[in-house]
């Protein structure tokens, strides 16, 4: 893929892929609502933002072009293995509520994933809209509501990221929107693995903590030689598939 307008990393406030496009001499920024790292060039409400692009009223959407690049780490916090446990009885924070306490519990976090996901859907329509090249990026494990759910499957699954350097193992996938993939394979062992449930969670709704969100600026740049620009890069040895 060629880059000859910019790369908007939406949802990002570590400036980690947005450094690494940067680095490769393609201008990148950040957007996010959180600004945690001093990295985000934009602290904006992404969700309110797609809710206006989507209905065609003003919004940052407006500044982007069919040549520029589009990520979203979009929060998966209610997309995830663990909400379709929490859409259960047998999640153990409901273990004290009382029945009803505990129906209204779910039906709360019900109608959470429904805005989510709805937004998440809005975000490809702006893209196919206006000609946008879009990646989203999710976990990929266990009963994830996105695996039966979303409009397509994903065009492309990492399912180890410590292979490319990064500090989990989670799998990972992506959806490629007016682009599509490339599928180079640089080998990376990630120098330490992390795990999931030794983060901390989010502290409101819709907003990703900073551990769970975190990617290695090794995956980044892997990622983007493998699967966006589809270049070796120097002093790498690539694997067969």
């Amino acid at each position: 893929m060629e880059i000859k307008g910019r790369v908007h990393c939406l949802f990002e406030q570590s400036g980690t892929f947005k450094n690494e496009f940067i680095k490769l001499g393609v201008h990148a920024e950040d957007y996010d609502i959180q600004n945690e790292f001093g990295q985000t060039d934009h602290i904006i409400d992404l969700f309110a933002e797609i809710e206006k692009g989507f209905v065609g009223v003003p919004s940052v959407f407006d500044g982007m072009t069919p040549d520029d690049l589009v990520m979203a780490f979009f929060p998966c916090i209610y997309f995830c293995e663990n909400n379709a446990l929490a859409m259960t009885t047998q999640h153990a924070n409901y273990k004290n509520l009382a029945p009803k306490e505990m129906v209204w519990t779910i039906l709360e976090r019900s109608e959470h994933r429904q805005k989510f996901y709805g937004l998440l859907l809005k975000l490809v329509g702006i893209a196919m809209d206006r000609n946008l090249r879009l990646i989203i990026e999710n976990p990929w494990s266990g009963a994830g509501y996105l695996k039966n759910n979303f409009i397509t499957p994903p065009h492309l699954i990492d399912s180890n990221r410590a292979l490319r350097g990064d500090s989990f193992r989670k799998p990972t996938a992506y959806w490629f929107f007016g682009c599509e993939p490339t599928m180079l394979e640089t080998a990376t062992p990630s120098k330490e693995v992390k795990r999931i449930a030794s983060t901390a969670s989010g502290e409101q709704a819709g907003v990703c903590s900073k551990d769970r969100s975190m990617i290695s600026p090794d995956y980044a740049r892997n990622f983007i030689h493998d699967f966006i620009l589809g270049k070796p890069q120097v002093n790498t040895q690539l694997n067969l598939f």
